[in-house]
């Protein structure tokens, strides 16, 4: 028992993580992105990841207090950011929360953590890929009279059987990831400026046809209402653990992330609450439910029936297709960070890890991740994707505001560019919030996490404990190194 309890809690040193991330020489990972393209990841990942679908879902939960649901889900958000702030200087590496566990909570809670994160990217990929197809149909059904059948263009639950368009969009993202970072990074610039200018269109349209007799019943299910809504929506902020997974493709790293994290989350929770409010001024709050239901891309409806004509909606729906490509992008992106990091230090296969010479991109590694998310997009109910995407990151925040306290511990003296303040009274909120939204979460959600992370107990006993990179007594950065240049 002592030797399973020793395995367990071995934690990779600081120094070493620090020392392997700046080895893996001109076959590896590039630091090629400054604080622009970085804050753009960021909001990339987080809009779109949501607004787009998520009134539908939160506002019956809800109504018009679907507003303070948003700045719940934020306020949760921010207290995890300052923390992810603090680790992000102390370790500017890749692998975001896996990397930070790894350093303070030991061998197992990394892995564990490691999971949750496959899972919260994972499944906020596909999430987001479902509803592509809805907005891909208002486009061609508006410029040409033709639309997918439901078959096809509907997820499973909502009268489809195999969401084709969702598949389509993941494996675009990943042909265009296994090209490299720098291209990627460019075309996201490029598509969450159409995100954002989206937006504020819709804002602009709905807002004409404001009535504030919509806020009437404000919050007709109470707090309660509230606090499930803002359970459901917190997937929505899981672009902090996107930006925080760059650290090693990142310039100045310990300045870069920490203003990326906060800038991300001022931007996105102003524009969340900005559409939220011109949305609800729009149409009654009875209405979002009947149209997610059957269905229907929402703010676009809102915009035909506040304009009568279907150009307004047909701007929306193409701007939607656009940068809902974007999401679908840079989550992959940092999910196949996190895988590899673990192919590094052992815990999954090496050739999750290996480099492309050329594109300086883990080729095999985004392939395999984008089949699987593509898989999840095509065959799995929506709802079911929303809440465990909720599940998995607000886990990864409770990790994070552990590894806070673990670390001031045991690193005191550890560079750090910022620190959590009001110490540790912060962490300890961050954390406490964060299973309170999670305890929220309906049993259902909690009963395929449990089967998830018991997966990944079983792959952990089978693989991972046996080629841990901390097994090996010396000649770990070196090994890591020969492996990246020897990597196609």
């Amino acid at each position: 028992m002592g030797r399973w309890a020793g395995r367990l809690c071995r934690r990779k040193p600081l120094d070493s993580m620090i020392e392997e991330a700046g080895a893996e020489g001109s076959g590896g990972l590039q630091r090629t992105m400054g604080l622009g393209q970085l804050t753009l990841i960021g909001i990339s990942s987080v809009i779109g990841t949501g607004i787009f679908f998520v009134l539908g879902t939160g506002v019956p939960k809800a109504g018009p207090a679907v507003i303070l649901a948003f700045v719940l889900a934020a306020v949760v958000a921010g207290l995890g950011a300052l923390c992810y702030v603090e680790l992000a200087g102390a370790v500017p590496v890749a692998g975001s929360t896996y990397s930070y566990a790894y350093a303070s909570l030991g061998e197992g809670a990394a892995y564990l953590v490691a999971w949750c994160l496959v899972l919260e990217y994972g499944v906020a990929a596909s999430t987001v890929a479902v509803s592509w197809g809805q907005y891909l149909n208002e486009v061609t059904g508006t410029l040409f009279g033709f639309t997918l059948p439901d078959a096809i263009s509907q997820p499973p639950g909502a009268g489809g059987l195999v969401n084709v368009p969702a598949l389509v969009v993941v494996l675009l993202c990943s042909l265009l990831l296994a090209r490299g970072t720098r291209e990627s990074a460019a075309v996201n610039a490029v598509m969450v400026t159409v995100k954002i200018l989206v937006l504020l269109f819709f804002a602009a349209v709905a807002f004409t046809a404001f009535d504030s007799g919509n806020f009437a019943d404000f919050a007709p299910h109470g707090m309660t209402g509230v606090g499930l809504a803002a359970s459901g929506v917190f997937f929505t902020y899981v672009g902090f653990d996107t930006v925080a997974t760059a650290s090693e493709e990142v310039r100045d790293p310990r300045r870069t992330i920490p203003l990326a994290l906060m800038l991300t989350l001022a931007t996105v929770t102003a524009l969340y609450i900005l559409v939220s409010v011109a949305a609800l001024g729009a149409q009654p709050a009875a209405r979002f439910g009947e149209q997610a239901d059957a269905g229907e891309a929402v703010l676009a409806q809102i915009l035909r029936d506040v304009t009568g004509a279907s150009w307004p909606a047909l701007v929306l729906s193409a701007g939607v297709v656009v940068s809902i490509f974007s999401v679908v992008l840079v989550t992959l992106y940092g999910q196949t960070r996190i895988v590899f990091s673990m192919a590094r230090d052992g815990l999954v296969p090496q050739v999750f890890r290996r480099v492309d010479r050329k594109r300086h991109t883990p080729v095999r590694n985004t392939w395999f991740v984008g089949s699987l998310v593509g898989g999840l997009a095509a065959f799995v109910p929506l709802q079911y994707l929303a809440d465990l995407t909720s599940m998995g990151t607000l886990i990864a925040f409770v990790a994070v505001a552990a590894a806070v306290v673990v670390l001031r511990r045991i690193a005191p003296d550890a560079p750090r560019s910022y620190r959590v303040p009001l110490y540790p009274v912060v962490p300890i909120l961050s954390a406490v919030s964060c299973l309170y939204l999670a305890w929220l979460l309906p049993g259902v959600t909690w009963t395929l996490f449990g089967c998830w992370l018991a997966l990944a107990a079983v792959l952990y006993l089978c693989f991972g404990h046996r080629h841990s990179a901390l097994r090996e007594p010396d000649g770990h950065v070196e090994a890591a190194k020969a492996d990246v240049e020897a990597g196609a």
